[in-house]
């Protein structure tokens, strides 16, 4: 049987100490298999970003266990090392050098890795290929637009073959287009390379665009389940919204619940019953 690639144990993460202390991580059990696509979700202040932190061993719990890749992270004898051969890291703000081009951002992560700069350049030049930007080798990330920028960011993120890519809101900073292009590539990348991926988002749309949903509320993942069917995934983002819990709770609905996002979510969730139906719903 495949091992996990991630696994944490009663995670606990603090901030702070006392009574002004706050619990970030609240015990948080996790498992996620080699391959997987997986989007993290949640409120603002839950514990997402942290738990990505925790996981690219950019901090320590407070208390509990985290594995990736068969190794305990509070036992590395080298972090620094672990996290340039095992993780690839894709930030919002895709944090390129600006006095480097693109294929020497990309040959950043491989300083201590590949020992060859012929081979740097090699594999840098081939990672550009594979995100679609093989023609701008030497454009500066001014001379990029944040569509590419963030895919340079994405070919960084593979420069050493990492078991683990984690992404954090890597679509925030970006139009819907250049999202879209960015989802795809690391949906591909998943597919035709195997990467594991976690992505951590507050928007529906790109979680939906993955292959599991862990739902975060408070520290603690409260939800955990495959996508499968579109029209099922709607009813339940439509159920978790402010709408559906006012529609679900015993006060009903107030006024002023409803934001435009869920107006656009309700109404496809509308128009696909309606065509499931044989029917086309009134405007």
């Amino acid at each position: 049987m495949t091992e996990e690639l991630i696994r944490t144990t009663n995670l606990v993460k603090v901030y702070g100490s006392g009574e002004h202390g706050v619990r970030a991580l609240d015990g948080l059990n996790l498992k996620v298999m080699p391959g997987e696509l997986v989007a993290v979700m949640g409120p603002s202040g839950c514990g997402k970003s942290t738990l990505l932190n925790l996981l690219g061993a950019l901090d320590q719990p407070t208390e509990g266990e985290v594995w990736v890749a068969g190794e305990n992270l509070a036992r590395l004898r080298d972090v620094d090392a672990f996290r340039a051969r095992t993780v690839g890291f894709v930030f919002q703000l895709h944090n390129l050098l600006p006095t480097l081009t693109a294929l020497e951002n990309v040959e950043v992560p491989m300083q201590g890795q590949v020992s060859s700069q012929r081979g740097r350049r090699e594999r840098a030049a081939h990672l550009l290929e594979t995100v679609g930007l093989g023609d701008r080798p030497g454009a500066l990330p001014s001379q990029l637009s944040g569509g590419q920028r963030q895919r340079v960011a994405v070919a960084r993120s593979l420069a050493n073959d990492p078991a683990l890519i984690l992404a954090d809101e890597p679509t925030g900073s970006l139009d819907s287009q250049s999202g879209a292009e960015i989802l795809q590539l690391l949906a591909d990348l998943n597919r035709s390379q195997g990467a594991t991926i976690l992505i951590v988002t507050h928007d529906r749309r790109v979680a939906q665009t993955t292959q599991r949903i862990l739902r975060m509320h408070d520290g603690r993942i409260v939800s955990d389940h495959q996508l499968t069917d579109p029209l099922e995934e709607d009813l339940r983002m439509l159920a978790y919204s402010k709408l559906g819990q006012a529609l679900l709770g015993d006060d009903g609905l107030q006024p002023g619940y409803l934001s435009r996002e869920e107006e656009a979510t309700l109404r496809r969730l509308l128009v696909k019953v309606g065509e499931a139906a044989g029917q086309t719903p009134k405007e």
